[in-house]
């Protein structure tokens, strides 16, 4: 296999793209009501991007050993101020990436995460950041299907520019 992280963050990259996009054209889709039995931390889907890049900052904090960022006060309405945290997220999660010691990649660490203590390598951790991240935008992506958004392309990883290849209508 030869699928890297790279790949996917490519891939996340590319997705943050399209669903920039996407609430460009329909900002009233940040307010969607999540709906019952959800996470009781997230209301709208705009507090469902706020906590994707959120998520992302917080395990490089934790792993940098740093204060974790307080997204409390952060607006979760406005597409453009999330996804410029999102630019930002990500090139503190490139710089951590570069810069983080080689030999201690696959140290486990123990790390509280709210009410759970978590024992992983930094290596899975920062895979779990990406999946964490494609894991949402297709939460995301159901429930603005159901309330009647459909971005028409999709945002599937075969259609993606990511390892090459082409994704048409015929």
């Amino acid at each position: 296999m030869h699928l890297t992280l790279a790949d996917l963050m490519q891939y996340t990259e590319w997705e943050r793209s399209r669903w920039t996009e996407v609430f460009r054209k329909h900002p009233e889709a940040l307010g969607i009501n999540i709906g019952p039995n959800r996470d009781e931390r997230f209301n709208t889907v705009g507090d469902w991007v706020r906590h994707i890049f959120a998520a992302e900052i917080r395990y490089v904090e934790r792993l940098s050993g740093r204060p974790l960022t307080d997204v409390a006060g952060m607006g979760n309405d406005n597409a453009e101020e999330l996804f410029e945290f999102g630019r930002r997220t990500r090139n503190e999660l490139r710089h951590f990436l570069e810069t983080f010691p080689a030999p201690e990649w696959d140290i486990p660490r123990e790390l509280q995460i709210l009410s759970f203590l978590v024992k992983a390598t930094p290596n899975k951790i920062a895979v779990h950041v990406v999946m964490h991240e494609i894991r949402h935008w297709a939460q995301i992506a159901t429930l603005l299907r159901l309330n009647g958004i459909n971005d028409e392309f999709g945002h599937d990883f075969l259609g993606s520019p990511v390892m090459g290849g082409d994704w048409r209508r015929i």
